[in-house]
């Protein structure tokens, strides 16, 4: 793995929001990291630390103020945001807090979302989200709508929806923040087990418990790298 090129690499890389009484509030600050493929990485810090910007960085969700962020070797500031959106949808599977599903959708339409922008037709759509619904343990609920469903069973249908188009990376931004402790450890569990599949995890946390199933935690305090320790 050492020989391989990061997947990702912040380079110095600062972001800075203008406030509505004319100050700046400089949320990330000079923050420069590398992960592999195949790494399993929790980024931690307290509410306001910096890891969600961060995080929205890392996604192509957002752009920095200064600095680089290379994706596969290539300059994400010199993409069009047709080649942002691109990234977004087929090289970054994303896992939030709030699951971001369509509730009155069937669980299979919802997996199926990404390929629909994607253009993929219709008969592979069906086919790679049963497939991916599977995986995940819940293929039973494929024609059940996303609000007829328990939370940990709506978190699964999340995660089916981040590996329908087979991407690079898993961003989990607090994965398990509305769930129960023993549904967060399924969920957990879950994703190491993808991780030992091969698959790329970043996750996003400010709970320890949560933390522990990384095999890298970098530790974010006032947008800067306090600490980055690997297991």
């Amino acid at each position: 793995m050492a020989n391989k090129n990061p997947l990702i690499e912040l380079d110095n890389v600062s972001k800075d929001y203008q406030l509505g009484n004319g100050e700046t509030y400089h949320a990330i600050s000079g923050m420069s990291l590398k992960i592999r493929e195949g790494e399993f990485v929790a980024i931690m810090g307290p509410s306001g630390s910096g890891k969600s910007t961060t995080m929205h960085i890392l996604g192509a969700l957002d752009i920095p103020t200064s600095g680089k962020y290379f994706f596969k070797g290539k300059n994400v500031g010199s993409y069009t945001e047709d080649e942002l959106a691109e990234i977004r949808n087929r090289e970054i599977g994303f896992v939030f807090q709030s699951f971001n599903l369509l509730p009155r959708t069937t669980v299979i339409k919802n997996v199926e979302r990404p390929m629909i922008y994607a253009g993929v037709n219709e008969e592979e759509r069906k086919k790679r989200a049963t497939d991916v619904l599977n995986l995940v343990g819940i293929g039973d609920k494929a024609q059940n709508l996303s609000n007829q469903i328990s939370g940990g069973q709506i978190q699964r249908v999340a995660i089916a929806r981040a590996l329908i188009m087979n991407p690079s990376i898993i961003l989990a931004d607090e994965p398990t923040g509305n769930l129960d402790s023993k549904t967060s450890h399924e969920i957990m569990k879950f994703l190491t087990s993808l991780n030992k599949q091969g698959r790329t995890i970043i996750l996003i946390t400010h709970e320890e418990d949560i933390a522990k199933y990384a095999k890298r935690v970098i530790r974010v305090i006032d947008g800067k790298i306090v600490s980055d320790k690997t297991k």
